[in-house]
């Protein structure tokens, strides 16, 4: 029941869905084949030598229309005026996808590489928005069949280079306020935080961020410490990151110390420690004000036990305030379709957003697509599969109850964050000026738990939300 009113939802969704820039992958993933054969075939694409042997021709079939999909120019341009579209049929896609996905959980091989056939004759990563978001998933469908043995899964699974990444998440950075919206609204709340403890804290703040990715939430922190002091009276902050590698936390140290040199009057110190390390080792000083960001952090994390285990060693900081910022959602363990249309459903608004951005022929936009937005759609339709987990893009709801079950109760936002969220809706207009508030509204700012969370929202959807909190027990 709850699945047929899933795909009724999905059906009826009105898919605004814009660019990605493609440039990669399409193949196939053996679904676990239900008869048991207890050896997979070192060599090949399926579950079985005969699987392969019935479906190789297929395969190859596949594999060449997505390279025609790829190819010249002249091709993506005749994909983008296909009559498919034009006539208004783009949920014809959003169905036939569906059926896809159905076909892959069930691993009825045959039927999935037929439907994708037919979804990389129409699909163009430069195509209108639904047929961006859609070759994406397609993608990530495909990947889904193959087993890692396949030359032809890493060939869709491709990561983007550290420096495409960069540079993406960057351009995502300064055209959308999905990043600035979930940093500056954390950011206010920190400063708000560390001004009730004036008179105690000795102006010093210490702020441990459990992703700290490339910093670009701390150099607006900074820029507002410094306006609150004077050469006579600076104030100390210290930044404790956790990052993925000693080159990316270096990276991040360098862009920071940099830009903390401009503001003479803060005193600033940053310790990077690599993900997984024990909060045993964080160095703490007497009366700093602590403040925890859980940005982007929880939903990382392969299971409970371990979102338990994060929360306690927060809890024992006894942190002034902890920021929890996370992606909207309903994907707690369900069903792999379950999970696969509230994917759609979230992609679909954030690749229609960009339209409020950025044109569709804009390069920074296919750069945002292709390795930001559509590496994460491969990345999260595969990512159970590789190693049993599954992100948790939960509602708010359920982050609430699993912040008060760990001790934290949550803080009213100050009006000061809801205006400041709206303020930034305003600047950052780029392609076009951005509506919202209105029935037919892009971005928007809603007021959640009773002013205990903000989030942004696109028409309809809440995309990320906000939240602080401060320890009870």
């Amino acid at each position: 029941m709850e699945e047929a009113e899933d795909q009724e939802e999905l059906l009826n969704l009105s898919l605004a869905i814009v660019s990605s820039g493609y440039g990669d992958e399409a193949r196939l993933r053996k679904r676990k084949r239900s008869r048991s054969r207890a050896e997979d075939d070192d060599n090949v694409v399926f579950g079985s030598s005969d699987a392969f042997e019935g479906c190789e021709g297929k395969v190859f079939k596949l594999l060449q229309m997505r390279e025609e999909m790829l190819g010249t120019a002249e091709h993506r341009r005749s994909k983008q005026t296909s009559p498919l579209h034009e006539d208004g049929k783009g949920l014809h896609l959003i169905h036939l996808l569906l059926i896809t996905a159905t076909a892959v959980d069930e691993s009825n091989t045959s039927l999935a590489l037929d439907n994708l056939a037919e979804l990389y004759r129409t699909v163009s990563p430069t195509g209108n928005s639904v047929q961006r978001v859609v070759a994406y998933f397609a993608d990530g469908l495909a990947a889904r069949l193959l087993t890692r043995k396949s030359p032809f899964h890493d060939v869709i699974m491709k990561r983007p280079t550290c420096e495409e990444e960069f540079v993406a998440f960057t351009y995502l950075y300064r055209v959308s306020p999905y990043y600035q919206f979930a940093h500056f609204t954390a950011n206010q709340a920190i400063l708000e935080a560390f001004e009730r403890e004036e008179q105690v804290n000795h102006r010093a703040l210490h702020v441990v961020d459990f992703d700290v990715s490339y910093g670009f939430q701390w150099p607006s922190l900074i820029q507002s410490l410094s306006e609150k002091a004077t050469s006579g009276n600076k104030i100390s902050l210290r930044i404790t990151g956790f990052g993925r590698s000693p080159e990316e936390l270096q990276e991040t140290e360098g862009r920071l110390v940099s830009f903390s040199k401009c503001f003479k009057n803060v005193v600033f110190e940053f310790q990077g420690m690599l993900r997984g390390s024990k909060l045993v080792n964080l160095r703490k000083k007497k009366q700093e004000t602590v403040a925890v960001n859980l940005v982007f952090h929880l939903n990382t994390l392969n299971n409970s036990a371990k979102i338990s285990e994060t929360l306690k060693s927060v809890h024992s900081l006894k942190p002034s305030v902890v920021m929890l910022v996370e992606q909207e959602g309903n994907q707690s363990p369900r069903s792999f379709l379950s999970r696969f249309m509230e994917s759609l459903h979230y992609f679909a608004a954030m690749f229609d957003s960009l339209d409020d951005c950025l044109p569709l022929e804009s390069s920074e936009r296919l750069s945002i697509e292709k390795n930001h937005l559509g590496k994460e759609i491969k990345t999260r339709l595969n990512r159970e599969k590789d190693d049993g987990s599954c992100a948790r893009h939960e509602r708010m709801e359920t982050w609430k109850g699993r912040m008060e079950t760990h001790g934290f109760a949550g803080v009213k936002l100050s009006s000061k964050c809801m205006i400041q969220a709206r303020l930034l809706l305003r600047i950052r207009a780029h392609h076009r000026p951005l509506q919202f508030e209105g029935e037919n509204s892009g971005f928007r700012v809603i007021e959640r738990d009773e002013g205990r969370a903000i989030s942004l929202g696109w028409q309809g959807r809440s995309l990320i939300t906000a939240s602080a909190w401060h320890c009870v027990w």
